[in-house]
């Protein structure tokens, strides 16, 4: 008798650890799994870390320069140059060296930092909000509101984008929309997110068009739901992931875009340091002074490469089959 009532418990405990194991999981928020995944993601992590550090040293870059006691980006110095007019090394004093103005490269490379961010942030989150807005509203209304948007969304994705790019940063270097976009980091801006808003609405739109006949949807809207309600509280939430993932590729794109219009001398004024206008002001000169070149072109291959990094890792931490 006390044989099978051994026997009894010891085949009732993995049936235990089995229901408690399950429990836990089942316990786990979405959130909780996120983190989870990604944090097993040591390249994803250390990538984090390295966009995190390039976002802090843009915000603070004013604080940096005043705190090292370093020159100005735009200050000129001529006493910098060595006696044949000519920009010289990094030094101690001076860690990537001068320019052929005898300005500080390491103050120009900090305060670069802050335009390209700047561009490429603030573009991202005005692509994410028209074009996750196109997206539903041509997904899950279809018929002619969704012709319409899909033959103006393919008339952008088949013009030349930097042809596109340079004709309205030279047409609206004195300002565009009456003065609504003005020159400098706004029209970079606004060349950006014209150019660019399709291929997130693109992807919103083949989101929606396969959720609107899914069954949760329909159980709402067979339950009398608007479809106002439908669209923000069924549809959008389960268009978070696939916005986020798209969005850190997007911001390294722009980076790169925002640099490549600087390198083209559209859009940014020449007395703010670029990290593109750096690089094109240093083609002439790179045979005499590399640095004014590799610092620069550094910092937006380490920048570029982190976001990509951070949005492979974001991807493979949002998609559920990835092992728990």
């Amino acid at each position: 008798m006390s044989t099978g009532t051994s026997e009894t418990l010891l085949e009732s405990e993995p049936a235990d650890l089995a229901d408690e194991s399950a429990a836990e999981i089942a316990a786990r928020s979405p959130l909780e799994l996120f983190w989870r995944r990604l944090r097993r993601d040591k390249v994803a992590l250390v990538a984090l870390s390295v966009v995190v550090f390039m976002v802090l040293v843009a915000i603070l870059a004013p604080l940096i320069v005043k705190v090292f006691g370093l020159p100005n980006p735009n200050t000129q110095n001529d006493n910098l140059l060595d006696d044949f007019g000519s920009p010289t090394g990094p030094s101690g004093a001076h860690l990537f060296g001068v320019d052929e103005r005898g300005r500080d490269v390491f103050t120009r490379v900090l305060y670069g930092a802050r335009v390209s961010l700047e561009a490429a942030l603030i573009s991202t989150a005005l692509i994410v909000l028209i074009g996750v807005t196109a997206g539903l509203i041509t997904g899950y209304f279809r018929g002619r509101v969704d012709t319409l948007f899909s033959r103006v969304m393919d008339l952008f994705l088949a013009f030349p984008v930097l042809v596109l790019a340079v004709g309205l940063g030279v047409a609206c270097a004195d300002g565009c929309l009456g003065g609504a976009i003005q020159p400098g980091l706004p029209v970079v801006i606004f060349v950006i997110t014209l150019t660019t808003w399709p291929y997130m609405a693109r992807i919103v739109r083949g989101q929606v068009l396969s959720l609107r006949e899914r069954e949760f949807v329909e159980a709402s809207r067979s339950l009398g739901a608007s479809d106002k309600r439908i669209i923000v509280r069924e549809i959008l939430p389960n268009l978070v992931a696939p916005i986020i993932v798209y969005s850190t590729v997007l911001v390294p794109q722009n980076i790169i875009y925002e640099a490549s219009l600087s390198f083209l001398g559209v859009g940014i004024d020449p007395s703010k340091p670029s990290w593109g206008a750096m690089i094109s002001d240093a083609t002439s000169v790179f045979q005499d002074a590399w640095w004014f070149m590799v610092f620069p072109g550094l910092a937006l291959l380490i920048t570029v490469l982190a976001f990509n990094v951070v949005g492979d890792g974001l991807q493979d931490a949002l998609n559920p089959r990835t092992s728990k």
